[in-house]
């Protein structure tokens, strides 16, 4: 691999705008840093939206104005999760394919949640990945512990390749519940990675402090990367982040350093199998 994916997940649906005042919750701040981390070299963005209140929200009319916006003034690959909070039903999170992205998230299965659980069905994951290819919206498989990568592998055997034909796979490491943010398990990950189809690609995330060990190791394990204000609040010890463009521009440094420079939105949607606009 001669470049890297760089996703943004600027927002989540854990922090508070009160505890978090740089988080970008409002669409206009949404589409703001949008455009910034397109510029310094994002080619997907991970997208929750949040209400009025700043709470999260799946609400459909928002989530309609927000790929609209977002595709109006970018170029990045519009993902929407579709995990929205640990609290949403699952018919919310089902219907946010209603809202036309180019991606979406797909979580491989259950997992507790810090002090929540974060809960995904064996035919929840069947039905929306099937609705995924029937409509034409391209996954990105969410992966929180070892044992969700072969749970993958049972889907894809029963169910088919995903739209697009490629399978991208996102490693969210370090979660309380979930598998650890180590190189240790980076590569443990990879080596299953190995047995699912030809071509597979996948991302790392590091959530908090396995940050910076995760994005090390996903580069020199051949991965990709995903960054954002959703996974991390601090920058360093005892310094925190003061924009999605701060991680954007850290992670953009560390895949030029590997040689492997960031990935244009046009040559991502050609990786992913994403269909140009």
């Amino acid at each position: 691999m001669t470049g890297t994916l760089i996703t943004v997940a600027p927002t989540g649906a854990e922090s508070s705008k009160a505890d978090v005042p740089a988080l970008p919750v409002t669409l206009d701040e949404l589409v703001t840093t949008a455009k910034e981390c397109e510029a310094l070299g994002a080619s997907v963005i991970h997208v929750h939206i949040r209400d009025d209140d700043a709470r999260p929200t799946l609400d459909q009319g928002r989530l309609r104005a927000t790929v609209s916006a977002l595709r109006a003034a970018t170029g990045l690959i519009v993902q929407l999760s579709s995990g929205g909070s640990v609290h949403d039903p699952e018919a919310d999170r089902l219907a946010v394919l209603d809202a036309g992205p180019e991606m979406a998230s797909c979580t491989m299965g259950t997992v507790n949640f810090g002090d929540d659980v974060f809960l995904n069905r064996w035919a929840f994951i069947v039905d929306l990945h099937t609705r995924m290819q029937e409509r034409g919206i391209v996954p990105e498989y969410e992966i929180f512990d070892l044992g969700q990568l072969t749970t993958l592998q049972r889907l894809l055997d029963r169910y088919g390749l995903p739209f697009g034909g490629h399978v991208h796979v996102d490693l969210v490491m370090g979660v309380p519940g979930g598998m650890p943010g180590t190189a240790a398990a980076v590569v443990a990950c990879e080596r299953i990675i190995r047995d699912l189809p030809e071509g597979t690609t996948f991302a790392a995330t590091g959530i908090g402090r396995s940050t910076l060990p995760v994005m090390l190791a996903s580069l020199a394990a051949g991965g990709h990367l995903r960054v954002g204000m959703e996974d991390t609040l601090t920058y360093a010890k005892g310094r925190p982040v003061e924009s999605n463009m701060q991680l954007v521009a850290r992670a953009v440094g560390f895949a030029q350093l590997a040689q492997r420079p960031p990935l244009t939105p046009t040559l991502a949607r050609e990786l992913l199998g994403v269909p140009a606009r």
